[in-house]
């Protein structure tokens, strides 16, 4: 399926490794225009060689202006320096047609277990630095006529789990963000969606384990499907919902979580 978002310009954060590297990957292979953040320069650098690498193959032949890869340090809860790279992008590659506001995740633990400033650093974080993008990159979107906004969040804001009380309690905000948007930008052809990744084998989760073998494994039972998921499964999800064809498509949340939500 031609997904129609050739020479599309795309922002994707917290993209140095996981989900969000694999989201960078997809829609360069899909011969958008990607632009990555995130907060490590090092790791940013070596999250951008996969990516140039898949868009490579747009840069020949008569559309050279596909396949373009931008990576830049940027904390998604620096909201000056939010948008100022969406001012250099746009300058360098146009757009924004596609926002991907990945980041990071707060700490686990039960609700008990923080006080209030670690409360409030994850509605920085988990909700705070989301509306903050997609503040920066709705007008030139709107602007447009099109324009693409995926929030990825957790299977969290469908069903709370034990021990992460601090996503439980923030994420969920997401979801309401989205919805109360939808009238307002779907008249200028802009959607926007909210994807919640379940157990996928990112660094950040097998991390988690002193074998992570073992550890999936456990998880793995749990899971309908009978597995982890693989980031690639997560960013075929996302590259459609960015996709022309999922135009019609906006106020959803996704989940990407191998049915493991239906049994709690």
């Amino acid at each position: 399926m031609d997904l129609g978002i050739a020479g599309r310009v795309a922002l994707v954060s917290g993209a140095t490794s996981g989900l969000g590297r694999a989201v960078a990957v997809a829609l360069a292979a899909e011969g958008a225009r990607v632009a990555i953040c995130g907060r490590d320069e090092h790791r940013l650098a070596a999250a951008a060689a996969p990516v140039t690498d898949v868009a490579a193959a747009y840069r020949a032949g008569d559309a050279p202006e596909r396949g373009c890869v931008r990576a830049d340090r940027v904390d998604l809860r620096d909201h000056d320096a939010v948008r100022g790279w969406i001012d250099a992008v746009a300058t360098d590659l146009g757009g924004p047609d596609i926002v991907v506001s990945n980041a990071g995740g707060p700490p686990a633990g039960p609700v008990t277990a923080f006080d209030l400033a670690a409360y409030r650093d994850a509605v920085e974080l988990c909700l705070l630095a989301h509306i903050g993008f997609v503040q920066a990159a709705l007008p030139r979107m709107r602007a447009a006529g099109w324009g693409r906004i995926l929030l990825v969040a957790s299977e969290t804001v469908r069903q709370p789990r034990p021990q992460y009380g601090l996503s439980n309690t923030v994420r969920p905000g997401l979801v309401g963000y989205a919805k109360s948007l939808v009238p307002e930008i779907a008249p200028d052809g802009v959607t926007i969606n909210v994807l919640a990744p379940g157990y996928h084998r990112t660094p950040a989760l097998t991390g988690q384990f002193d074998d992570p073998d073992a550890g999936l494994a456990r998880i793995a039972a749990g899971i309908p499907v009978g597995r982890i998921g693989d980031p690639d499964d997560f960013a075929a999800t996302a590259a459609f919902l960015a996709s022309e064809r999922a135009g019609f498509i906006t106020g959803s949340t996704v989940l990407v979580d191998g049915g493991a939500t239906q049994g709690w």
